[in-house]
């Protein structure tokens, strides 16, 4: 790409952004459960991968399409600002006010709801980057205009 800079990457759009993809994240779980799809005893997890998929595909896509310009690093910002958020909850709930450990999710799936994050955000910020300045939803570069 050609407008991959840090420069091109607005924290307003990253945190819109991220918004979108913890809205529609958090409406695809409430479906996941009207319809009786999501066990909440923790025994089946991938169904709240799928929403998280589902979720930062959109802010992604939302991201990409109105900031025009690097949509790659937008996409890996707005994936990577729910670490950060996650990391300063986790400080403020568990250290400051000194309850005990959260032992919500293994290393392991913690890291694939990480990568799911950061490739379709990725993937959606790429289309809607496409589709704001081509005029078509691709993942190819094209050339500057």
């Amino acid at each position: 790409m050609h407008t991959e800079h840090l420069q091109n990457v607005g924290l307003g759009r990253v945190l819109v952004g991220w918004a979108v993809a913890v809205a529609v994240t958090s409406f695809a779980v409430l479906v996941l459960a009207a319809f009786d799809a999501l066990p909440f005893s923790g025994e089946d997890t991938w169904w709240s991968v799928l929403a998280a998929a589902v979720g930062f595909f959109a802010g992604g896509f939302y991201a990409g399409f109105r900031a025009m310009q690097a949509p790659i690093l937008h996409g890996v910002a707005i994936a990577l600002t729910s670490l950060v958020v996650w990391l300063l909850l986790n400080v403020t709930w568990f250290g400051f006010a000194g309850r005990a450990s959260w032992q919500g999710l293994t290393p392991t799936l913690t890291l694939i709801l990480l990568l799911v994050m950061i490739v379709l955000a990725v993937v959606g910020a790429l289309l809607g980057y496409n589709l704001a300045v081509v005029g078509k939803p691709s993942l190819s570069e094209h050339e500057p205009l």
